[in-house]
C-alpha cells in the first residue's frame, strides 16, 4: 500500500501538465498583445497557434491522468488554486474595462450599436444558471449510486452548456454584421475580449463533462474528476454575472 501511494504522489509529482497549459495560456495573452499593441498579425497568428495546441494538450493529459487506472480525478484543492489563478486573469480584463469605461467622456463610444442585445444575454444567463443546478442534481444522483441519472444529467448541462455557446456565437455574428467587432472602438476590443474569454472557459468545462461521460458510458466513473470538473463549472457560473452585470447593463 505504501509502495503504491508513493508510485501515485511522484507521478502526480512529476506531471507535465500543468506546466504545459500555463505555457498556452502565456502564449495566448502574448497573441493579443501582439496584435492588440504591436499590431503584428503574423506574431499574434504562431503565438495562437502554439498556444491553442498546448492548452488542449494540456487538458487531455491532466485529464488522462484524472481519469487513469491509477487517477483518483483533479483534487479539489488543486482546482482551487487553479480557479483562483484564473479569477486573476478576469480581474485584470474587468480592471481594463473599468478604467476605460470611467475615463472614457462619451460611453459608448461611437460605432457601438445604438441598442446592445438585452434578451440574449438574459436568455444565456438563464442556460447557464440551469446548468449548475443539473449537474449539481447529476452529483447527487451519483451519490446515491444512480450511474443512469447521473449520466441523464450530465447530458443535460452539457446541452445547456452548447447551447450557451451556440447563443454567444449567433451573438457575435449579429453584431460583427452591424459593423461591431473587435476594432471598432475601445468598448468593443473589451466585450470580444471578455465575453471571448469566458466563452473559452465554459468550452474547457464542456470539454471536463465530455472527459466525464465517456467513460461513464461504460460504467466507468471517477467521483474526484466529477466533483472538481463540477466545481469548475461553477466557477464560470459566477465569472458569467460579472460578465452580464458589466459589459451587457452597465
Amino acid at each position: 500500500m505504501a509502495e503504491d501511494t508513493a508510485t501515485h504522489e511522484d507521478h502526480w509529482d512529476t506531471s507535465t501538465a500543468p506546466l504545459t497549459i500555463s505555457g498556452g495560456i502565456l502564449l495566448l495573452c502574448l497573441a493579443f498583445i501582439f496584435y492588440f499593441v504591436y499590431h503584428s498579425g503574423m506574431a499574434a497568428i504562431i503565438s495562437l497557434g502554439i498556444g491553442t495546441p498546448l492548452i488542449f494538450g494540456g487538458v487531455v493529459i491532466w485529464i488522462n491522468e484524472a481519469i487513469g487506472e491509477e487517477g483518483e480525478g483533479l483534487s479539489a484543492p488543486s482546482m482551487g488554486w487553479f480557479i483562483l489563478a484564473e479569477a486573476m486573469i478576469f480581474m485584470s480584463l474587468f480592471a481594463n474595462y473599468w478604467l476605460q469605461r470611467l475615463l472614457t467622456p462619451d460611453w459608448p463610444p461611437a460605432g457601438t450599436p445604438a441598442e446592445m442585445p438585452v434578451l440574449i444575454p438574459l436568455i444565456m444567463t438563464v442556460l447557464l444558471v440551469t446548468s449548475s443546478f443539473t449537474i449539481h442534481i447529476g452529483e447527487d444522483k451519483l451519490a446515491n449510486d444512480d450511474k443512469a441519472g447521473f449520466i441523464k444529467w450530465l447530458v443535460i448541462s452539457i446541452l445547456l452548456g452548447t447551447a450557451f455557446l451556440g447563443m454567444s456565437l449567433f451573438e457575435w455574428a449579429h453584431l460583427i454584421g452591424l459593423g461591431f467587432d473587435v476594432t471598432t472602438n475601445v468598448y468593443s476590443t473589451s466585450f470580444y475580449s471578455i465575453t471571448g474569454f469566458h466563452a473559452s472557459h465554459v468550452l474547457v468545462g464542456l470539454c471536463i463533462f465530455l472527459a466525464i461521460l465517456i467513460p461513464a458510458l461504460g460504467n466507468r466513473t471517477n467521483i474526484g474528476l466529477v466533483k472538481t470538473g463540477a466545481l469548475y463549472w461553477h466557477f464560470v457560473d459566477i465569472i458569467w454575472f460579472f460578465v452580464v452585470s458589466q459589459v451587457y447593463f452597465w
